[in-house]
């Protein structure tokens, strides 16, 4: 990962097969190790800037052909980095797939359980990280208002934080616009070229 203090980082995280590898590809121009299954990829993919630091970190929920003790296992990895690391962590984005986003809550609200997503949102927020959402997978959806809107209500994240895209075509341009943004406004202007 290279040598030096990291002063500066910005996590990716979301459930399995949502995209996180590939938009972590488009917003740096780098490519990154992926599981040939949903849910296999359990290290994290780096990518370094002097002391600028981008991590797509594994995914975390149901995975199939996985054990549970295997999905906890990379849950604790992922809440431990996060906690750990906290102090130098500018931004979260929690990736979701957008057309599948409603059944997924419904289905873990029925069982009285929140949804991962969710979860992981309010972790963020307890440790005063700021939370960007990337809506993935935005060209399977119907209704793209009524989605965000449901997104917002379920997440409590407000809809100007919530960012349509599609990685997959490379439609990632409001993410990268905010995420420029956070750049900016911790006054590290000289970061802006990470973004490709």
């Amino acid at each position: 990962m290279g040598s030096g203090q990291v002063n500066a980082e910005i996590i990716f995280c979301g459930r399995s097969n949502v995209g996180k590898s590939t938009l972590f590809s488009h917003l740096f121009g780098v490519r990154v190790r992926k599981g040939k299954k949903p849910g296999t990829t359990i290290e994290p993919n780096f990518y370094r800037y002097r002391d600028f630091l981008a991590t797509d970190l594994p995914g975390f929920g149901y995975m199939k052909g996985r054990s549970d003790e295997f999905v906890e296992r990379v849950k604790d990895f992922i809440v431990g980095y996060i906690e750990e690391n906290s102090y130098r962590i500018w931004a979260g984005v929690v990736v979701i797939d957008s057309g599948a986003f409603r059944e997924i809550v419904e289905r873990w609200e029925s069982r009285g359980y929140i949804p991962v997503e969710i979860e992981m949102v309010d972790f963020l927020k307890d440790l005063d990280i700021e939370v960007f959402i990337c809506a993935n997978k935005m060209d399977r959806v119907r209704n793209r208002k009524e989605t965000l809107k449901y997104i917002s209500e379920k997440t409590g994240i407000t809809p100007e934080m919530i960012f349509p895209c599609v990685a997959k075509t490379g439609e990632v341009g409001s993410i990268k616009d905010a995420l420029k943004n956070v750049v900016m406004q911790r006054g590290r202007s000289d970061l802006l070229t990470v973004f490709k």
